[in-house]
């Protein structure tokens, strides 16, 4: 199987694309490994025999837990960790870096606007408020809801694919409208500040092509916060 991946030296560097053949790849390998398999000699070669670097990527948790192994595979931005070859119904494995992100090195990109603009707009919980709801039934929905949105792993992979979102810009994707579902239902003092900068940040400029939840790792349901927000 050939594996074509496009590298980036440096931010300041062209970026170039570059192939490497493996043989006998087991089918219940994810890409993570088959990037591991790659880089595990100190000798790497490209198709052709000519010496390279070893590639580079980010990892952690190895389990869909992180997020820090967001890339572009085949066209399709997922986590490489929970991407297996054996779903992979193509001759050829393509691999880019996010590209709504600027490039550090190779597959590793720098995500780090995700957290300015959610410190730019004081988006934490801080002092926690009980639900000031009584209905068990909807208290458990609302709780369930927080529950699933504090899952999120910040890997940008909804913001790859929203058709709305460029990096710098002050659209801020569904990873800053689903924490401000959060915020303002853990914390009553800051739901009106909230509600405004939900509005600028995110509603008032949002398509709703909802590609953003076809990606995403742990399936938060943003359209599920969006209705609740559009309600408040």
């Amino acid at each position: 199987m050939r594996i074509k991946i496009l590298r980036q030296q440096s931010p300041s560097t062209e970026p170039y694309w570059e192939t490497f053949r493996v043989d006998d790849i087991p089918k219940d390998m994810t890409v993570a490994g088959l990037l591991e398999h790659i880089n595990y000699n100190d000798d790497i070669a490209d198709e052709n025999g000519r010496k390279t670097t070893r590639i580079g990527w980010e990892c952690s948790c190895l389990q869909g837990s992180c997020g820090a192994c967001a890339m572009v595979i085949n066209d399709i931005p997922a986590l490489a960790c929970e991407t297996f070859i054996r779903d992979i119904k193509k001759d050829v494995i393509t691999i880019r870096p996010l590209r709504k992100f600027p490039v550090v090195h190779d597959l590793m990109v720098d995500r780090s606007g995700i957290y300015e603009n959610l410190k730019k707009m004081n988006m934490y919980i801080g002092e926690y408020h009980p639900a000031k709801e009584k209905d068990p039934e909807k208290k458990q929905k609302a709780h369930d809801l927080q529950y699933d949105i504090a899952k999120c792993l910040k890997c940008g992979l909804c913001l790859e694919v929203c058709p709305n979102y460029v990096n710098g810009s002050s659209f801020f994707g569904a990873v800053f409208a689903n924490d401000c579902y959060l915020v303002s239902s853990r914390n009553d003092s800051k739901e009106k500040a909230v509600l405004k900068t939900y509005d600028k940040h995110f509603a008032s400029t949002c398509s709703k092509s909802f590609s953003c939840m076809d990606v995403c790792p742990v399936k938060i349901r943003t359209i599920t916060a969006m209705a609740e927000m559009n309600r408040k």
